[in-house]
């Protein structure tokens, strides 16, 4: 009896009320796109179009050709699951028989549907089925999935914003996928820590580039979003290295180097991640010079240890910090190409650095198909 009581208790019900709404929620939402809702009402509306479509072209075939019939397949490609939309084609097909039979022979002893007209709509039926076997893959809404990637595409640029610096500093960043994509295996998370006296930048390449490397991306930096600034700053990159490696990737291995400045006195440490060195200049000297940290790779083994650089920005100072598709290139050494971006990067120490970060990398690698990220940090 008690346990009868319980189970009527206003907040048992609540729960089971609670549980039937998901449920109905779930249904008619993503699973309707796996194939596991109801779509017999678009189905409906489509079959009875296909009769309306074949009288149509029998009662005048020059204002309703015979390759009509693709508009049906194409809504029901977008629309339906493929079950659901085996049954349209079967309709389909059998209204170009009763096309076929309804006419007179023509020329040649063909009548409006001839065979280019069945291999049109056979064409467009195949690539119909195509797209509802991804959707159905995917459980993405044809209609929602432009503004799903756009807001993916979105969040990463937001998550790679660069906080403001106090007077007498300027930070940018640009970053170009590969192939003119709307997504990269390149990105940066950045925050100031310490009161706002400390800039910490993490610039991070993985392996893979544009949309294969894109959803790791993603991952990657929410969770170097999140670790940044909680962490003692030598305490990240081992953080994010044990990241990777509980992620079970087949290829899951990537590149990152971290800055952390005082934006006080302008002392800073590079941590390095196997990635490729930075690259300061020096107002007093006019000389460029790499500054390499030392480290493995993220995600290729555990209690790995990374051992920084250290540096000054005085005034005019830049650093620049860059992924491999800036400077890497087939038959050059990589060398080479640092010493390419320097040469461009020297054309900006005159007039300063403010908007050359796009303008480097569209000078260095316009044309290149890899994933390009620049990060530029000055002192006035």
């Amino acid at each position: 009896m008690a346990q009868r009581a319980a189970g009527d208790s206003p907040m048992a019900r609540w729960r089971r009320t609670l549980h039937r709404a998901r449920v109905g929620v779930r249904k008619t939402g993503v699973d309707y796109f796996r194939g596991e809702g109801s779509d017999w009402l678009i189905l409906s509306v489509l079959m009875l179009s296909v009769p309306a479509i074949a009288w149509g072209t029998v009662a005048s075939p020059v204002w309703c050709p015979p390759t009509t019939l693709v508009l049906p397949i194409l809504v029901g490609g977008l629309l339906l699951r493929p079950s659901s939309l085996l049954l349209l084609y079967a309709a389909s097909a059998a209204a170009l028989v009763v096309e076929s039979a309804s006419f007179a022979p023509y020329v040649n002893g063909l009548g409006p549907v001839t065979p280019g007209v069945v291999l049109v709509v056979s064409a467009v039926a195949f690539a119909g089925l195509l797209i509802a076997q991804f959707r159905s893959r995917v459980g993405v809404p044809w209609r929602g999935g432009g503004t799903m990637l756009f807001d993916l595409r979105e969040r990463i640029r937001v998550q790679s914003r660069l906080p403001m610096l106090p007077p007498g500093w300027h930070a940018e960043m640009a970053l170009r996928p590969a192939g003119g994509q709307s997504f990269s295996g390149d990105f940066v998370v950045a925050t100031r820590t310490s009161g706002g006296r400390v800039l910490e930048a993490v610039l991070t390449d993985v392996s893979g580039k544009g949309m294969d490397a894109g959803s790791r991306a993603l991952l990657l930096s929410g969770a170097f979003g999140g670790l940044l600034g909680s962490l003692p700053p030598h305490a990240f990159l081992t953080a994010a290295n044990g990241y990777l490696l509980r992620q079970n990737w087949d290829e899951g291995f990537a590149t990152s180097v971290h800055l952390v400045l005082d934006l006080e006195s302008g002392d800073y440490e590079l941590l390095s991640a196997g990635h490729l060195p930075g690259v300061q200049l020096s107002s007093g000297t006019g000389r460029w010079e790499e500054k390499a940290a030392e480290g493995p790779l993220l995600g290729i083994y555990d209690g790995a240890e990374f051992h920084g650089v250290k540096g000054t920005l005085r005034s005019g100072d830049v650093l620049l910090l860059f992924t491999d598709g800036l400077v890497e290139a087939s038959g050059r050494d990589i060398s080479e190409g640092i010493d390419r971006l320097i040469g461009e990067a020297d054309r900006y120490v005159a007039h300063g650095f403010r908007g050359a970060a796009w303008q480097l990398i569209e000078a260095v690698a316009k044309n290149v198909n890899d994933d390009r990220a620049l990060l530029i940090v000055c002192r006035d």
